[in-house]
């Protein structure tokens, strides 16, 4: 398995398994790769991600820069800035184990919070770096 599907695997299962990350996104929670014609909203999507080598002499490793996009039509941005509160929380604290790696770090970046074209659909991107190094 590669790095970058160990990790969002990894992710995923984090997430769908947090209880405040439930309450928030229903049970199961509504966290998608590929989002269904009609979805309900709030919903999370595991968005645009990168990897790079992240090599030293000695050993090997990837950089990923990940997104994690929030989707709200309630009224205004409080629902989607405090879902993302809620998946921040849940990922500092989470045990995050990717399948035949070792997560070195998984770091908040920054956030992004708009208004879609629409006019109705509110939108918050968390973005996050992680290093990953394959297990021996």
């Amino acid at each position: 398995m590669t790095a970058a599907i160990a990790l969002q695997t990894a992710l995923f299962a984090a997430l769908s398994a947090d209880t405040d990350v439930q309450a928030a996104l229903g049970t199961p929670p509504r966290i998608y790769d590929s989002v269904p014609r009609a979805p309900t909203f709030p919903y999370a999507t595991l968005g645009d991600a990168t990897e790079a080598p992240w090599n030293t002499k000695t050993e090997q490793g990837t950089e990923h820069r990940l997104a994690l996009t929030l989707w709200s039509r309630a009224s205004g941005h409080k629902e989607s800035k405090e879902i993302a509160a809620t998946l921040i929380d849940t990922i500092d604290h989470a045990t995050i184990a990717p399948e035949a790696h070792t997560l070195v770090n998984l770091t908040f970046t920054d956030g992004t919070h708009g208004l879609e074209p629409d006019g109705v659909t509110y939108r918050t991107t968390l973005h996050y770096r992680a290093v990953t190094e394959p297990q021996a």
